[in-house]
């Protein structure tokens, strides 16, 4: 019988993070008898002690290595092909799990049906929110976000209807989008709106296949009673390269959007 839930873990160079992640969900899940779950990590570029971590501490995760960096809608794409489970929870490595994450996150996808995708609220370790739900990118987004512009009244007008700031993330609510680091959706709704696009590479994808949900006539929804503790690196602030990834993405998304 195949699981009810798939956990799809994303992992990148980051084994100290991955066993923490991975540590979490066998123990807030370790009793569950409500569903059952299965556990994939999907890693790229994957390196020798990421394969002794899972091969000696968790063997019973089925684990998909890839020599390359293949980006992270590649490896997504891996978990949704490779995945048995009636609903799919994409996490990161750098996701710690709540108490009753899934059976919640799980409890509501299963009485909305009309919802494709679904996101629980991500804190930082000490406790203060990240912005995880935004609405759509406009072309004058990018040019706020990361030019000095955004130090003008104007940007910051921009910036601040951008990232939501008129939410108070304690209200369940329809949004845009919401950042790929934790998703939790129905395969269905995956199988209908389809696989990640690969030409993003890294950045957009999340925005993307909101986008295409949306067009679907299926809900995004963010779930501030489900909380998941996130340790976000904001890498693109500090390698040239990651911001030139974002800025390529981003200009594919609004041309093909």
């Amino acid at each position: 019988m195949n699981p009810l839930v798939s956990i799809a873990v994303n992992s990148y160079r980051s084994p100290e993070l991955l066993r923490l992640c991975l540590q979490a969900i066998r123990r807030e899940l370790k009793d569950s008898t409500r569903f059952s779950y299965e556990i994939l990590v999907a890693d790229s570029a994957t390196e020798e002690e990421t394969e002794m971590l899972m091969r000696e501490e968790f063997p019973a995760v089925r684990f998909f290595p890839q020599e390359k960096n293949v980006g992270f809608g590649r490896l997504v794409n891996v978990s949704i092909r490779e995945a048995h489970g009636e609903y799919i929870f994409f996490i990161n490595a750098d996701i710690i799990l709540g108490p009753e994450t899934v059976p919640k996150l799980l409890s509501f996808m299963k009485s909305h049906q009309d919802v494709g995708l679904i996101g629980p609220k991500q804190l930082n370790f000490n406790g203060s929110l990240q912005t995880t739900c935004l609405r759509f990118y406009r072309p004058l987004t990018i040019l706020f976000r990361r030019t000095l512009l955004a130090r003008l009244p104007v940007g910051k007008r921009h910036l601040a209807w951008f990232t939501m700031k008129d939410f108070d993330h304690q209200s369940i609510r329809e949004v845009d989008w919401i950042m790929g680091s934790a998703l939790f959706a129905s395969k269905k709704s995956v199988e209908e709106v389809g696989l990640m696009d690969n030409q993003f590479f890294m950045y957009m994808e999340d925005v993307d296949i909101c986008r295409r949900l949306h067009r679907l006539g299926l809900r995004v929804v963010l779930q501030p009673k489900v909380r998941v503790v996130h340790d976000a690196q904001r890498a693109s602030r500090r390698n040239p390269r990651h911001l030139a990834w974002h800025l390529r993405s981003t200009l594919r998304y609004l041309t093909g959007h």
